[in-house]
């Protein structure tokens, strides 16, 4: 990696590419910064630093990459366009008419895209009202009119509502356009690595929680090196994990082009231990808040069993490990997973439809009928596989959870912390993102090099 940086800088377009990227992320960056228009900051500060973070912020600051904690212009993220992403995905072996346009290669696919942009628009501003709405009613009663005290659609706020939200989706699409003139001019896919520099922002804040004033010397010192260890150990698993692939071997038959004949060829199919990525968690988590967010309205309730119900579903998070909520909150969230990430494969590898794009280039599995035989024959593999990948994400996902038991055993509270530094969720984004750069940068390299000898 240090040896592909060192030739990169050496060559003056690649060197451009570099720092045009790093350019980029540091405005992203600076952005991240920009307050929304008529937030009350100093009662934000103050929420955002109580002892007990809330669940459903700290949701949030994840998928934006830090930008909820400053609740800036860009705390929305990327994320309004991936849910629009994931949607025109889904949708496309529906609706006849984008089935048609992804087979059309490179024109059928900027189609598609502009769609996505199209439907990003309205997801970014309802997003927004969510959002918003979703950080008042964690706060409890009162808590809109704490933090933003003139949103709403009421008479005389309809002005000042309007300009929040136009700045939250003017933030999220301003970091879509960096993210495109990233992949476009320098190196790297640019909303992965928009997404990645967010995470990367996090790290140092992270690591300040580890030197709580509370905390003595020794629990300091077994903090950091829990970090260390537990980082080192989600990295090795995560490289192995994401690079796993099972590979089916493909057997091509005699082919006649023109007056050449082709013989017959052997390759593979590279089936991925772990084709969902950070999906799955991402619904997972969406579901496992929402309980909690809704009977947070309810908490001031002057019903008196209404209120005690609601108090304790919206404590459901933030429970300490010796009570059976802490282990009915965490296996709810582990089966989540699991669960979503069959669903999400299921419909990526459908998607794909390998059994029809093998038949028609005169391929098939050894040993297995082409056509319905070969379909059952890759989904059953990648169920097998999935299983895997399904409880790799699991444990990732539920990694803090893990923590906090373990310091409630041993009597070192705040062990969870070590965990929350670079969440695993997070290091699975970090991971790929490092591992794509890399590879798009030696291809360069690589392609540069065949040019000189030429």
């Amino acid at each position: 990696m240090i040896e592909s940086m060192r030739a990169a800088f050496a060559l003056p377009d690649l060197r451009r590419r570099i720092l045009f990227t790093i350019g980029l992320l540091i405005i992203y960056r600076l952005a991240a910064n920009i307050p929304v228009p008529g937030v009350n900051l100093e009662a934000w500060t103050i929420f955002t630093q109580q002892a007990s973070p809330n669940a459903v912020v700290g949701f949030l600051d994840l998928l934006s990459g830090g930008a909820v904690r400053n609740f800036s212009v860009m705390a929305m993220g990327v994320y309004p366009y991936i849910t629009a992403s994931i949607i025109i995905q889904l949708l496309t072996p529906i609706i006849p008419q984008l089935q048609e346009l992804a087979s059309e290669g490179e024109t059928g696919r900027n189609k598609i895209t502009r769609f996505t942009y199209y439907l990003t628009v309205p997801l970014a501003l309802l997003q927004a009202i969510g959002q918003i709405r979703l950080v008042g009613f964690s706060l409890g009663a009162g808590g809109m009119e704490f933090i933003m005290p003139n949103f709403g659609f009421e008479a005389g706020m309809i002005l000042p509502t309007m300009t929040t939200l136009f700045a939250m989706l003017g933030g999220t699409m301003f970091a879509i356009w960096l993210g495109e003139l990233i992949t476009e001019d320098g190196i790297g896919q640019g909303i992965s690595l928009i997404i990645f520099s967010g995470i990367v922002a996090g790290i140092l804040p992270g690591l300040a929680q580890l030197f709580a004033p509370d905390n003595t010397t020794a629990q300091t010192a077994f903090l950091v090196i829990a970090f260390i260890l537990i980082t080192l150990a989600t990295l090795f698993v995560i490289v192995v994990v994401q690079e796993g692939q099972r590979r089916i071997p493909v057997q091509y038959g005699r082919r006649v082009r023109g007056r050449k004949v082709y013989q017959g060829q052997s390759s593979y199919v590279p089936l991925k231990v772990n084709t969902a990525g950070m999906i799955p968690i991402i619904f997972a988590n969406s579901i496992v808040i929402f309980p909690p967010l809704i009977a947070g309205i309810f908490v001031d309730s002057s019903n008196e069993f209404v209120a005690r119900a609601a108090q304790t579903i919206a404590g459901f998070a933030n429970q300490d490990p010796g009570s059976i909520g802490f282990y009915l909150y965490w296996l709810t969230f582990f089966l989540l997973v699991v669960g979503f990430t069959f669903f999400y494969t299921d419909v990526m590898i459908r998607q794909q439809n390998i059994p029809q794009t093998l038949q028609r280039q005169g391929g098939f599995i050894p040993g297995i009928r082409p056509g319905k035989r070969t379909e059952v024959y890759v989904m059953s593999v990648v169920r097998r596989i999935t299983f895997a990948g399904a409880v790799f994400l699991g444990t990732i996902a539920i990694l803090p959870g893990l923590m906090q038991l373990i310091g409630y055993i041993i009597g070192i509270p705040g062990l969870q912390n070590a965990a929350l530094v670079v969440s695993g969720s997070g290091l699975i984004i970090v991971v790929g993102v490092v591992i794509d750069t890399m590879r798009q940068l030696e291809s360069q390299l690589l392609m540069r090099q065949y040019e000189g000898f030429l």
